[in-house]
């Protein structure tokens, strides 16, 4: 009987054993890099846009540099809320700028983590994280991509690590945040963007039109809830 006990008592211990390492080996790394701005390789996975597109005159570049502590990635330009005389574009709003990481080849999965940071070093201005998502709905007139979108504030002139909750972003429809009941899919991210507007933003930051730049060390996904 006492054979049996032991036998009965080391099957059990070994399955616990055998649950928590299959638990452990399910769960994402604690972080994830999504981008890294310290080569240049970096470049051709984004391209950029602004207002220029649609008649406006706001301009953005994106370039790797030698801040003198490595490279870094710097989005920078000028926002203007002019439009191009004669314009054949009836834009309702000018002002604005963003670069946008071209699509992933598939997805990447970012199920398990619940916060994305960006270390990045601004100018005082807001600019506006953008998580997309594989849409779908998949309907006639519906092919866009799900987009997800916060205010991230960047104080000025020092490198800052911001955090933001994933439940904080919203679904947009073309910049406008949509009434929606949606829920996000993180299993299925297709891409991400940062821009800028010359108006809006966090109330107390720098806005208007004018040159802007962000520095950008990398972007990762943390999972801070275990």
């Amino acid at each position: 009987m006492s054979r049996f006990k032991g036998l009965l008592q080391a099957s059990l211990s070994a399955t616990k054993r055998a649950l928590a390492w299959n638990m452990d080996d399910l769960m994402p790394p604690a972080e994830r890099f999504i981008f890294n701005f310290n080569s240049k390789e970096e470049l051709p996975r984004w391209h950029l846009y602004s207002d220029s597109e649609y008649g406006g005159l706001s301009s953005a570049s994106l370039e790797i540099s030698d801040g003198g502590n490595g490279l870094r990635g710097i989005f920078s330009g000028n926002l203007s809320l002019d439009v191009t005389e004669g314009s054949k574009w009836n834009i309702s709003r000018s002002g604005f700028c963003g670069m946008r990481s071209k699509q992933f080849d598939g997805f990447i999965d970012l199920e398990g983590y619940d916060i994305i940071a960006l270390k990045v070093k601004g100018d005082g201005r807001s600019y506006i994280s953008t998580i997309y998502t594989e849409n779908w709905v998949n309907s006639p007139g519906q092919s866009e991509d799900n987009s997800w979108q916060t205010f991230v504030y960047v104080p000025k002139d020092n490198w800052y690590i911001a955090k933001i909750p994933v439940s904080r972003y919203m679904p947009t429809w073309r910049g406008n945040v949509i009434d929606a009941n949606l829920e996000m899919n993180p299993a299925r991210v297709v891409g991400m963007s940062l821009s800028v507007n010359a108006e809006g933003g966090v109330p107390g930051s720098t806005s208007g039109p004018g040159d802007f730049k962000l520095e950008l060390d990398w972007i990762k996904a943390l999972r801070t809830e275990f």
